[in-house]
């Protein structure tokens, strides 16, 4: 699952995992709707292997979707992909 605000950058990366053979099951474009499409993908049973979650996003943000996630009875794993320049974010990510 990809995870951030930014249209191209989701789609520039998906164009890259498709052509290594990897499965993009969903997307999301802010951390509300990643909680809600991996809640709703675990009711599925269809969890994504992984999200690859920026931290910088509209309502809730990465670090505290990460969070939630990493906090589910099951949890989900999360690469952090950011240009944040400070440590910070990703120390509160980690």
């Amino acid at each position: 699952m990809i995870a951030d605000d930014h249209p191209i950058f989701r789609a520039g990366l998906r164009a890259v995992l498709e052509n290594a053979g990897h499965e993009v099951v969903a997307e999301a474009v802010n951390g509300a709707e990643v909680i809600e499409r991996v809640e709703r993908m675990v009711l599925d049973g269809t969890t994504p292997d992984v999200v690859l979650m920026d931290l910088r996003m509209p309502v809730i943000d990465g670090v505290t979707a990460t969070r939630r996630l990493c906090a589910m009875a099951n949890p989900v794993r999360v690469l952090v992909l950011t240009t944040f320049e400070t440590n910070s974010a990703i120390l509160r990510a980690i």
